[in-house]
């Protein structure tokens, strides 16, 4: 696994959400905050995003904004329009957009929309660290795997065709990893000037490292093998490590096998041993310790309260 897939395991829960919603006329939509990401894109026509803080944000079509910290926001045709209150259904799915009105021409604008549950409890810094708005505008040369995920899910939401409900939920995975990736592909740019996971990712020694620690976090690393990874120091390495990703490198080794374990208990019926084995520790009483250090409670009584 790669650092992203990870970060975004880590903190997933439940199954995404979406639809397609068709706006007529003036129009505008409130959104609550919750505990979840957001997602919105414009397929045909306009709208502007209200965020909760900032200043409002003029889409147009093929734009893709993400807000990952699930913070209220709205949808309008223009700033100053009214907001009505958005909810889910009891079930707690996208509702099936309304019906248009009486002899209505074709819709001003149609938006593809969605949610994703997370679990903030363990949030990744490479997550936590994205501003409040990433808006990713369409434009000649944006990333072509985004704008193909974009079109087979609406297309999917559009038919509701044999299968459709685990093409929705893939392609919902999908979308997101398209929209970190395009992101974080795209910050680098301004790295060199930037701390945290921006630097980290486009650093080649730290990102060679993290790789190397997601690709077997149970491995007994130390410092000098990691640094190895990029060809540093352990010194030079530690200090780098350290000042890019907030941490140092065996902390943030074992904050992610805690975070990895306590992923394995809500999720797998796993033996404690196994669990304790992919989290690098070959005594379960030892992971067990380190665990109840790491949540303040042990992993069967953990689990339990997840189930």
């Amino acid at each position: 696994m790669d650092v992203l897939s990870d970060a975004v395991a880590a903190m997933r829960a439940g199954r995404p959400h979406s639809g397609l919603r068709y706006k007529y006329g003036p129009w505008g939509t409130r959104f609550q905050a919750t505990d979840g990401a957001g997602f919105h894109v414009v397929l045909r026509g306009s709208a502007w995003l209200l965020p909760a803080q900032g200043e409002a944000v003029a889409l147009g079509p093929g734009d893709v904004v993400f807000l990952a910290h699930g913070r209220g926001h709205g949808l309008a045709s223009a700033p100053g329009e009214p907001l009505e209150d958005f909810g889910l259904g009891a079930d707690g799915r996208w509702p099936d957009p309304p019906p248009p009105p009486p002899g209505a021409p074709e819709p001003h604008t149609v938006m593809l929309c969605g949610a994703y549950l997370l679990d903030r409890s363990r949030a990744h810094p490479l997550l936590t660290e994205l501003p409040e708005v990433v808006h990713l505008p369409a434009r000649v040369g944006a990333p072509g795997g985004l704008r193909a995920a974009v079109e087979l899910l609406g297309q999917e939401l559009a038919e509701c065709r044999p299968g459709s409900s685990a093409i929705i939920a893939s392609l919902l995975d999908t979308l997101l990893l398209y929209i970190l990736r395009a992101w974080w592909e795209r910050e680098p740019r301004d790295a060199a000037h930037q701390g945290g996971w921006a630097a980290a990712l486009a650093d080649p020694a730290v990102s060679a490292a993290l790789h190397a620690l997601h690709d077997d976090p149970a491995r007994p690393w130390t410092v000098e093998e990691l640094g190895a990874q990029g060809g540093l120091s352990r010194a030079a390495f530690a200090r780098r490590f350290t000042a890019l990703v907030g941490r140092p490198p065996l902390a943030y080794l074992t904050w992610w096998r805690m975070t990895t374990a306590g992923r394995l208990l809500r999720a797998e019926d796993l033996p404690l041993r196994q669990i304790a084995e992919r989290a690098g520790y070959t005594s379960e009483f030892a992971f067990a310790k380190a665990f109840k250090r790491e949540y303040g409670v042990a992993p069967g009584q953990y689990r339990r309260s997840a189930s």
